[in-house]
């Protein structure tokens, strides 16, 4: 497979807030999440989606159509084939977040989807293959210091989502950080009292 190097091949957003339910919604279905996965090394056409995805153009078409309609989509370049035009689709953004908490113009935000819950899902067959790498660690430490924490962890992630596409495997990279409110603290030592 060759290396694309320039990931992907047009110009985008570094990052874009979604603001609306709508947008939320769109990035929802498990679908429109692979679709945005693999227009995340080059634009394509509806019919190379489809073929990747192995799903009707027809219904790929509809969600391309949902994803362009939310501004997540938008057509990068075209050409002419016969006499149609060829459009191919690109991120509007390299990455979308939700802005937790947040209310946009027509209310409020629905959550953003457990990225945790699509990433059990998918690391399925790696864990019963003996191929799953992770961890979980927990820390009591002040809310400012997790966002300080979690600085690191972004730039991490923005390093990740611009390596070059090579090889034959996709491998998938999930990170979180949350409050847990009823975690068990030890008592004070004698010398803390």
């Amino acid at each position: 497979m060759s290396i694309n190097s320039s990931v992907p091949d047009y110009e985008l957003a570094d990052t874009v807030e979604l603001t609306t339910a709508e947008q939320v919604r769109a990035i929802s279905d498990p679908l429109r999440t692979t679709i945005l996965g693999l227009l995340h090394e080059r634009a394509a056409t509806v019919t190379e989606l489809a073929t990747a995805v192995g799903r009707p153009k027809s219904t790929v078409a509809h969600h391309v159509k949902v994803l362009t309609d939310a501004g997540i989509l938008r057509v990068v370049r075209t050409r002419r084939v016969r006499a149609i035009e060829e459009r191919f689709y690109g991120r509007a953004a390299r990455m979308f977040y939700v802005g937790l908490g947040r209310q946009g113009p027509d209310g409020m935000l629905p959550h953003d989807f457990n990225d945790f819950e699509v990433a059990a899902e998918e690391s399925k067959p790696a864990y019963d293959a003996g191929e799953l790498r992770s961890f979980i660690r927990h820390a009591r430490i002040p809310e400012k210091r997790a966002a300080e924490f979690w600085q690191q962890v972004d730039r991490l992630i923005h390093s990740f989502d611009q390596l070059p596409r090579s090889g034959d495997t996709t491998y998938g990279f999930t990170v979180g950080l949350y409050p847990i409110v009823d975690y068990p603290t030890l008592p004070p030592t004698d010398d803390e009292a």
